[in-house]
């Protein structure tokens, strides 16, 4: 039959074969020897120096390590928050890369649903990427057996009369016609085991190591597993001593960190089994072909999850609901980088990762022999996030896929994710903080902490003083219950369990839209359930803990929020107008109290500041009496927020005078509330008593020119709200007239 080609396929093959060149998939030992030389850190890394050089490839944010943003794969995988888990992950890494060995089983723990799992995946996902990369090549060996037309008397174990044995030559990249057997190690041991310890040591010496790099104990005094040990030591009596002739049965492949194929990567359920199994190979048919010389050796095949992880990354997923006798070996696992298998001792270099919910952690710490485990257990905590926006954005990601095409309202993400931090907040307690900052601690109420955790805005209440002194202290408001078992974070409703209160939400309404007022609805069913959520059922203490006020709480702030957007649709006034009113007063009263001109932006000339413009501002904002005092408090405080906030004055627009000023922004709204109101209400009229959106010219004819206008009034707020805001005509109406039922 003819061979046809297509230029398509064509292009792919030359593709494919030039990739696989260029990422010296298969090697022989000779050059893979070189490779170590010129790559002498890259071919020394153990799995934990392996996992750090992971992390600053994909390079790191701020305090955010990038692969947790799988940019790479999907940004759907994306992982939202928990960069303190991130920080203390790596640092751990940092350790064992000191030590020369991973010594301890890194323990995520924390609530249901706080990403523990999400953050392995991430690491997970992030090392079959770099694997696949040139940065990120790692390699394994296989002993190779030629094919009879090498000679059947030897097989490649040397005789007389073979010319083809005398050459030297490797038989790494032998067809694979010409190969009779192909032997692999399960545990892919690392291709420098197959230099005797102590010339891998003078070996090591002369490779080209930064000053400051480790050599691992993996590296420097791990050996060769029972199967490879016994066909090196066969094949080296066989070639009489002959060490070239035994690696010419090496053949150096390249392999890439896989969970899907086992590769490297392996999550272990709770579920009672082995993790490593040993079974005989030396009666399976695949390898009768071996050398008659090697058919006397009991080789075994090494198994299971330890054996499969070997080289990468291993995750005991829910560890703790294992009975503890069941993962005892870990901690001689640990400890000496060795498990035994089978009669055998593997040397292992995985990096070992759990996780554990915060029920059975407390469970195992009653255990007698919990202090022996502590000592090879690193615990890292992974609470639920405390900022609503950062909340927002799981949901964000979740909801999207849930929705499909149907319409999700503004701010309903926002205020589920106000709900669930509420909740998990804990109140401040005086006694641990000194003198008079006690007081202000001891006052926040829990959306003033929400505020001040998630927006870093201090009550405007406070004085200036109290502010500073607030901002000052965030930290050692953040870290007041991390030493204790109850921290902040460990209670509260979990993502998942707000994604279950949001599907529901969306499911329910008639309307086919996630607003948040089916928001409100579900809610308030949901803190019935008491009997089944412990958070639930906490005790109040000042306003903290109470789960169903705080639903009343979220819709005040959602309704806070929706009053701006319908005034701004109102097209009178809108926020821009007000924070260009602000800007001006703010420029003109730094001018007057420096005693310096202002230049008219018309003419160009300079000018005194305008009192006129200072008294009504100052008016509308009730000012007070001392109005120098007034001023002098504004222009203190913008330099705080200069000092506080450095590059503030260098973007694109200057300074944010909306951020500096937030409660005197809030005062000039207030102010022309009255003057809204009554178009609000008329706007309303228009809305409620007609359906516009079903009028015709007929009935043009008989409505009054009051209708008329109250109906363009309605159509224009409505036109807005979907232009500026995002919702659509349902979602504009209701949350319309819900406003102005509620407020106006």
């Amino acid at each position: 039959m003819k061979n046809s080609s297509h230029p398509w396929t064509d292009s792919i093959h030359q593709a494919v074969k030039d990739e696989y060149e260029k990422q010296n998939r298969i090697l022989s030992f000779d050059e893979y020897v070189e490779l170590a030389k010129k790559q002498p850190r890259q071919q020394t890394r153990s799995s934990a120096q392996y996992l750090l050089e992971m992390f600053d490839h994909f390079g790191k944010d701020g305090n955010r390590y990038r692969v947790f943003d799988q940019e790479f794969i999907d940004p759907r995988f994306r992982l939202i928050g928990q960069e303190g888990v991130q920080e203390e992950i790596y640092s751990i890494l940092q350790s064992f890369v000191r030590e020369g060995m991973n010594n301890k089983l890194v323990l995520l723990h924390g609530p249901n649903g706080s990403a523990k799992s999400s953050i392995i995946a991430c690491i997970t996902r992030g090392l079959e990427e770099y694997s696949s990369r040139p940065e990120g090549a790692v390699y394994r060996f296989h002993w190779i057996f030629p094919a009879d037309r090498y000679g059947k008397p030897s097989l490649g174990l040397g005789g007389a009369g073979n010319k083809d044995d005398d050459r030297g030559e490797s038989y790494a990249k032998l067809p694979d016609i010409d190969i009779a057997a192909r032997i692999s190690c399960e545990l892919r041991d690392h291709p420098l085991f197959l230099i005797p310890q102590k010339q891998r040591a003078a070996f090591l010496k002369d490779l080209d190591l930064p000053k400051d790099f480790i050599l691992s104990e993996y590296i420097q005094k791990g050996d060769l597993s029972q199967k490879s040990k016994r066909i090196f030591e066969a094949l080296l009596r066989s070639y009489k001593g002959d060490y070239k002739k035994v690696l010419r049965h090496v053949q150096v492949e390249r392999f890439e960190i896989s969970k899907r194929y086992r590769h490297g990567a392996v999550t272990i359920e709770p579920q009672m089994h082995v993790d490593a199994t040993a079974q005989q190979v030396t009666m399976d048919k695949s390898v009768t072909m071996l050398p008659s010389s090697l058919h006397f050796l009991s080789l075994f095949d090494l198994g299971g999850d330890l054996v499969d992880g070997n080289r990468g990354i291993i995750e005991y997923n829910d560890l703790l609901k294992r009975p503890i006798d069941a993962f005892k070996y870990l901690l001689t696992t640990t400890e000496s980088g060795t498990v035994s298998i089978g009669g055998t001792t593997a040397f292992l270099d995985s990096i070992l990762i759990g996780t554990s919910n915060e029920a059975q952690l407390d469970a195992f710490k009653e255990y007698p022999d919990f202090p022996s485990f502590k000592a090879r257990i690193e615990l890292v905590r992974a609470p639920y996030l405390l900022d609503y926006n950062r909340e927002a954005d799981i949901y964000r990601t979740q909801v999207k896929r849930m929705a499909g095409d149907r319409h999700v309202a503004p701010h309903v993400l926002e205020s589920a994710a106000r709900w669930a931090v509420l909740c998990r907040l804990k109140k401040p307690n005086a006694s641990h903080y000194p003198g008079n900052f006690a007081y202000i601690v001891n006052s926040l109420t829990p959306v003033e902490k929400a505020r001040l955790y998630s927006e870093l805005t201090p009550p405007p209440r406070l004085s200036l003083e109290e502010k500073k002194t607030l901002r000052a202290h965030l930290d050692d408001i953040r870290n007041e219950y991390a030493s204790v078992p109850y921290y902040e974070g460990r209670i509260g409703p979990s993502p998942r369990e707000m994604k279950i209160i949001l599907f529901n939400a969306l499911e329910r309404n008639e309307k086919k839209i996630l607003s948040p007022l089916g928001l409100f609805e579900e809610l308030e069913d949901f803190v019935k359930r008491s009997s089944e959520y412990d958070y639930l059922r906490e005790d109040v203490v000042d306003g903290y803990h109470d789960a169903r006020n705080f639903i009343q709480t979220v819709r005040d702030m959602y309704l806070e929020e929706l009053d701006s957007e319908v005034r701004n649709s109102l097209g009178i006034h809108d926020d821009k107008q007000y924070a260009a009113f602000l800007k001006k007063y703010v420029h003109h009263v730094t001018a007057y109290l420096k005693k310096e001109k202002i230049k008219n932006s018309v003419s160009g000339q300079p000018e005194s500041p305008d009192k006129t413009l200072l008294d009504e501002f100052e008016n509308i904002v009730r000012a007070g009496d001392d109005r120098e005092a007034f001023r002098q408090n504004v222009l203190t405080q913008l330099g705080v927020y200069a000092l506080e906030h450095p590059t503030a004055s260098q973007e694109k627009d200057g300074m944010n005078y909306v951020k500096v000023f937030p409660e005197l922004l809030k005062k000039i709204k207030d102010f022309y509330i009255d003057e809204q109101k009554l178009l609000l209400r008329k706007a309303y009229d228009g809305l409620t008593l007609f359906d516009f959106s079903q009028e015709t010219s007929r009935n043009n004819a008989t409505k009054t020119v009051e209708q008329m206008e109250a109906e363009k009034l309605s159509r224009d707020i409505l036109s807005g709200m979907q232009k500026n805001y995002g919702y659509n005509d349902i979602s504009a109406r209701e949350a319309f007239i819900y406003l102005v039922q509620k407020r106006y």
